[in-house]
């Protein structure tokens, strides 16, 4: 009877639990580096979902700082990039899970081709405040950049107030593009605290299979502010290419 009753509360839950949507890069209706919307409300427990649906295009969903936009965090969570082919069949998903709402969540997108999309405005953030450390001050900040190569350090699975909870998925074979671990960078994240994450895809291409593992260590603002875990990835197996 308790088992039952636990499994009906939990179930219950899940099925309230919200979710955002945030749609990664332009298509031929809307045209450009963007996040749509850019800037978003969301409370512990709230799942962002970033949907891959610019097409063709090659972005990430990587965590940066207020006063760095343009680099990652360490300790943050990262997609990696994302490429999505004419003919994809099914749009990617990278979820988020809310674990800090009381502090503000800044991200962009590392993809350097044709030219550095941080530097053309591709920027977000969750829960930024009204006043000062505002939104459209950080996007401004991140079009100063302007060409300049960002950072291409590769983030952990996990980040500073969300964790990734859910799978890069499609169903057709993917191949995702990631860079080398984060080094201790920004003092986006003070206090100390530990954590750690680890993780692995595989995409498959015709001819051929290829596996990767992926991990990361850090030392966030607070040990509550993440939560560890895995995402696996599937995407378009085309190397080499990188589209907008």
């Amino acid at each position: 009877m308790l088992f039952a009753a636990a499994t009906l509360a939990f179930v219950s839950a899940a099925a309230a639990q919200t979710v955002q949507v945030v749609t990664v890069g332009g298509t031929s209706a809307t045209p450009g580096f963007i996040f749509t919307p850019s800037t978003i409300t969301a409370a512990n427990g709230t799942v962002v979902s970033f949907q891959f649906t610019g097409i063709p295009g090659n972005h990430s969903v990587t965590q940066s700082s207020f006063t760095d936009p343009c680099n990652p965090i360490q300790g943050g969570f990262d997609s990696g990039n994302i490429f999505i082919n004419t003919t994809q069949a099914t749009t990617p998903t990278f979820n988020l899970t809310i674990t800090n709402d009381s502090k503000p969540i800044w991200f962009f997108c590392k993809q350097l081709k044709p030219m550095p999309h941080c530097g053309q405005g591709m920027v977000g953030s969750i829960n930024a405040p009204a006043t000062g450390n505002t939104f459209d001050k950080f996007q401004a900040s991140a079009k100063v950049v302007g060409t300049a190569t960002v950072g291409q350090g590769e983030g952990g699975l996990v980040g500073v107030g969300a964790s990734a909870s859910a799978s890069v998925s499609s169903q057709a074979a993917i191949t995702i593009f990631t860079g080398a671990p984060v080094a201790s960078n920004s003092a986006a994240a003070g206090g100390n605290a530990t954590g750690s994450g680890s993780g692995s895809s595989t995409a498959t291409a015709p001819g051929g299979n290829g596996t990767g593992t992926g991990g990361a260590s850090h030392t966030p603002g607070a040990a509550t502010d993440v939560a560890v875990s895995t995402f696996t990835v599937f995407i378009s197996a085309v190397l080499g290419a990188f589209f907008l």
